[in-house]
C-alpha cells in the first residue's frame, strides 16, 4: 500500500524528474515534480506537502550549491513543517555539512542508488510526521492553556428541578450523543456542559468552550477551524481552530442560535463529515468531539420563522436538557448563596456572614438574571459591605427590596393573626405561605404538608403571586 502524503520534486534536470517520478510512484501517493524553483511558493501553498527534494544547483550557478541553500532558507520560512533533502552532483563534506546546518534533514550525492534514495525520503517522511505532531500539539497545548485558565464555579442544586436535570445529565453523559441545553440565560448552561463532560468518557480530555454570540463574523471559520499563517492580514502565524483543540473531548457552543444561515451549513457539514479545514490550508483534518449547544432561544420557533436550519436542530438535539429559571428552584437559593459567599470571602479575603432576614430577602426576589445574577450579587456584596454581614439591600433593586420585605411581613402577620376571617381562600392562602416558610422555600416537601400535588402547588403559588 502506497503511503499517505506529498512529495515534491525540484531540479533542472527533466531525465532526473521522470527517473525519480518512476521510482517514487510505487510507494509514495503524491509525487508532484518541477524544473522551475520559483514555482515551490505556489506548491506550498495549493498542496500539503510532507518532503521536498530540492537540487542545489539551476541555471547559473553550477557548483556551489548556493542556490539550493537560497530555497532551502525560503522553505523553511514558508512551512517549517516540511522535510527538505539536497541533492547535487558536485558534493563533498563541507558541503554537505553546511547543508544539515542551513536546515536540511539529508543530502544525497548524484548519482544515487534507489535503495539509497528510498531510505532517505523514508527517513524525511518519518522526521515530517514527528514534526507535524510536535507542532500541533505545541498549539493545542497553548490554546488549551488559554481555554483552561478561566475559573469556573461549581454546579449545584438540590431541588426536584435540578434533580431531574441531574439525572438526564448522568444518563446522556455516559454516551457520544449530542446535547442541546436550553433555558433562561443565566441559569448555568456552561456549567452543566462542564457537569456533562466531567461525567462523560472524555472527562480526561479537553473541554474547549466558545460563545458564538460574541463572535465576529469575519473570524467564523478561522476560530472554529484555525487558519495557516499568511491566509489573511493578520495570521501572522498557525492557529488551531476550536474543533481541533476538542479533539477527543467535548466542543461547547453556546448561544448558537445567533449564527446567520451561511454559517450554520458550514458548521452542519463539519459536524456531518467530522472534518475540518483551517483557512488557507488544502489538507482536511478529522476531528472526534463531542458537541454540546447551548441557546436562551426557542429553536423550533426559529426553524418555523426560518432563521434557523431544521437539519442542524436534528444534529445537535439528540438529547435535550431544560436548565429551571431560578424562580422555579426557590430551595437552591440558600445552598448558592452559601456556596457563593464562600468563594467570595476566599477571593477577597473576607470572613462576611449573610444575616437570615437578608438570606429571606433573597429567597423572595424574583432573579430575573437566575444565578447569574446571584452570584454577581453576592460578589457586589461582599465587595461594598463594611460590616461583618454582607448588605444585600447594597446590591438588590430597591424596589425589589421593599416588595419582598412587604411579602415577609405580610407572612408573618397572617401567621400571628391566622383565626381573624374564615374565608376559605384568604385561608388556602395563609395556609400555603406558613407550608413554605415552615419547609423553607422547598415547594416538594411545603405540597405535601398540604395535601396537594406539586402541579396543584405551583397553581396556588401563581395564583397568590408567591
Amino acid at each position: 500500500m502506497k503511503q499517505e502524503g506529498a512529495i515534491l520534486v525540484v531540479d533542472d534536470n527533466p531525465d532526473i524528474l521522470i527517473a525519480v517520478k518512476l521510482l517514487l510512484k510505487q510507494y509514495y501517493q503524491t509525487v508532484i515534480t518541477t524544473d522551475n524553483p520559483f514555482d515551490i511558493e505556489k506548491l506550498l501553498k495549493e498542496q500539503q506537502i510532507e518532503v521536498i527534494l530540492l537540487d542545489m544547483n539551476f541555471n547559473h550557478d553550477a557548483i556551489s550549491g548556493q542556490e539550493g541553500f537560497y530555497w532551502l532558507k525560503k522553505i523553511i520560512s514558508q512551512d517549517p513543517a516540511v522535510v527538505v533533502v539536497l541533492m547535487t552532483a558536485y558534493s563533498d563534506i563541507t558541503l554537505a555539512v553546511e547543508a544539515i546546518k542551513a536546515g536540511a534533514a539529508d543530502f544525497i550525492a548524484k548519482p544515487w542508488k534507489n535503495e539509497q534514495l528510498l531510505g532517505a525520503v523514508a527517513a524525511a517522511f518519518s522526521h515530517a510526521k514527528d514534526k507535524q505532531r510536535v507542532n500541533k500539539l505545541t498549539r493545542q497545548t497553548q490554546g488549551l492553556n488559554q481555554a483552561l485558565s478561566n475559573q469556573k464555579f461549581e454546579f449545584l442544586g438540590q431541588s426536584p428541578a435540578m434533580q431531574t436535570v441531574f439525572n438526564t445529565i448522568e444518563k446522556a453523559a455516559q454516551t457520544d450523543a449530542n446535547i442541546l441545553l436550553t433555558g433562561e440565560s443565566g441559569t448555568g448552561k456552561e456549567l452543566a456542559a462542564h457537569a456533562i463532560h466531567m461525567a462523560s468518557n472524555r472527562s480526561a480530555h479537553p473541554f474547549i468552550g466558545l460563545d458564538m454570540g460574541s463572535l465576529a463574523e469575519s473570524l467564523f471559520e478561522s476560530e472554529l477551524f484555525g487558519h495557516k499563517k499568511g491566509a489573511f492580514t493578520d495570521a501572522k502565524e498557525d492557529r488551531v481552530g476550536h474543533f481541533e483543540l476538542a479533539h477527543g473531548g467535548t466542543l461547547f457552543l453556546d448561544e448558537l442560535a445567533n449564527l446567520p444561515a451561511h454559517q450554520q451549513a458550514t458548521l452542519l457539514a463539519a459536524l456531518q463529515n467530522r472534518q475540518v479545514t483551517p483557512v488557507g490550508s488544502v489538507k482536511t483534518i478529522d476531528v472526534d468531539i463531542r458537541l454540546i449547544s447551548a441557546t436562551n432561544e426557542n429553536l423550533p420557533q426559529a426553524v418555523l420563522d426560518n432563521r434557523f436550519r431544521q437539519d442542524l436542530l436534528y444534529r445537535i438535539n439528540t438529547i435535550e436538557i431544560r436548565l429551571p429559571p431560578l424562580r422555579e428552584r426557590v430551595e437552591d437559593i440558600p445552598l448558592l448563596t452559601e456556596y457563593y459567599l464562600d468563594y467570595f470571602n476566599q477571593k477577597y479575603k473576607r470572613a462576611l456572614s449573610i444575616a437570615a432576614s437578608d438570606l429571606e430577602l433573597l429567597c423572595r426576589y424574583a432573579w430575573p438574571g437566575n444565578v447569574r445574577e446571584l452570584a454577581h450579587s453576592i460578589e457586589r456584596a461582599v465587595i461594598l459591605s463594611d460590616s461583618e454581614y454582607v448588605d444585600i439591600r447594597a446590591v438588590i433593586p430597591a424596589d425589589a427590596c421593599e416588595q419582598a420585605s412587604t411579602k415577609i411581613s405580610n407572612l408573618a402577620a397572617e401567621h400571628n393573626n391566622s383565626y381573624d376571617t374564615f374565608d376559605l381562600e384568604i385561608l388556602e392562602q395563609r395556609a400555603v405561605r406558613a407550608a413554605l416558610k415552615f419547609h423553607q422555600g422547598n415547594v416538594t416537601q411545603a405540597a405535601k404538608a398540604l395535601g396537594l400535588t406539586r402541579g396543584a402547588m405551583y397553581r396556588r403559588l401563581e395564583k397568590y403571586g408567591l
